[in-house]
């Protein structure tokens, strides 16, 4: 399994998509770990819209994003570990590799 970790801070009007991306992998073996790094606006709002068992949100004071995705790495299940940032997309096959 990979674990895909996202640092969120203050990206409301990205994450969906960039969930999305991942959702839409041809590889499906994954979790996706969010670290939401204090975000002031309605990134966690965003998140929630999107129900899948694989997306788990993690919630921290701001810290920075290396904070966030070493945060990310601790909560970490999978044997693999991904990062995406929160405004990042990713073609259907990035996985697959």
């Amino acid at each position: 399994m990979i674990s895909i970790i996202i640092p969120l801070y203050n990206k409301e009007r990205s994450i969906a998509s960039t969930l999305k991306t991942v959702l839409k992998q041809t590889y499906q073996n994954f979790e996706i770990v969010i670290v939401n790094d204090g975000s002031t606006d309605h990134s966690v709002e965003e998140v929630a819209k999107i129900t899948d068992h694989r997306i788990r949100l993690i919630h921290q004071s701001n810290a920075g994003v290396s904070a966030s995705r070493n945060r990310g790495i601790e909560e970490a299940r999978g044997e693999f570990v991904a990062f995406l940032d929160a405004d990042d997309e990713w073609k259907p096959d990035y996985l697959k590799a």
